[in-house]
């Protein structure tokens, strides 16, 4: 039995693509692993703090010397990370908001990317400590961009969770979404194809 962690981005609860692909992707999951737990953290409604003076605090400030908004800072990337670490499978479902992921995203990215807990340092550079893991990251896009110098999506998260050690990343692209017509129905199309194959 394996843990999938599911993280959700998109702003809009009703008529979003990447939130559409998710619940495509843990039917078939569902489908094909029955025994899998499933968990969902969805960063539209349970909101993570950006990165700030207080969470740096508790990071870095002893336990008895912490305020109280540190140690809470600090509580909540625990538990961001605690997931994390449990979870196999990790699914991050993010729209491209202005050519790159939304910032609740980055947020999230912010508290779980931890020196000492997701990655340490070595004598050779940081190494990452989530090895083993696999990911897929599902998109959606109001035009083409894969694969072009405007994607920052993929690229930035490859590099993001590589360096925590995932490096077995999936990533479904919806492309074409705003383009109209035969284009968008052909993108929305494709991911969707692309989606039951690796789910």
């Amino acid at each position: 039995m394996s843990n999938v962690l599911v993280i959700e981005s998109s702003a809009r609860q009703q008529g979003s693509v990447s939130r559409q692909l998710t619940e495509q992707f843990i039917a078939r999951w569902r489908a094909a692993h029955p025994a899998d737990s499933i968990e969902i953290r969805d960063l539209a409604v349970e909101q993570v703090p950006h990165l700030d003076a207080n969470l740096l605090g508790g990071w870095m400030t002893p336990a008895e010397q912490q305020s109280e908004a540190e140690r809470a800072a600090l509580a909540l990337s625990n538990q961001l990370s605690d997931e994390l670490l449990a979870a196999d499978v990790l699914v991050l479902a993010a729209p491209m908001y202005n050519f790159a992921i939304p910032s609740t995203l980055k947020a999230w990215l912010d508290h779980v990317l931890r020196a000492g807990v997701t990655f340490h340092y070595t004598e050779n550079g940081p190494e990452g400590l989530l090895k083993g893991k696999r990911a897929f990251v599902l998109t959606a896009r109001g035009g083409i961009y894969a694969g072009g110098s405007l994607d920052q999506q993929e690229p930035y998260l490859r590099q993001a969770l590589g360096f925590i050690g995932i490096n077995d990343v999936s990533f479904i692209h919806a492309e074409g979404l705003n383009m109209g017509g035969d284009v968008s129905e052909k993108g929305l199309a494709e991911a969707q194809e692309k989606l039951a194959q690796v789910a």
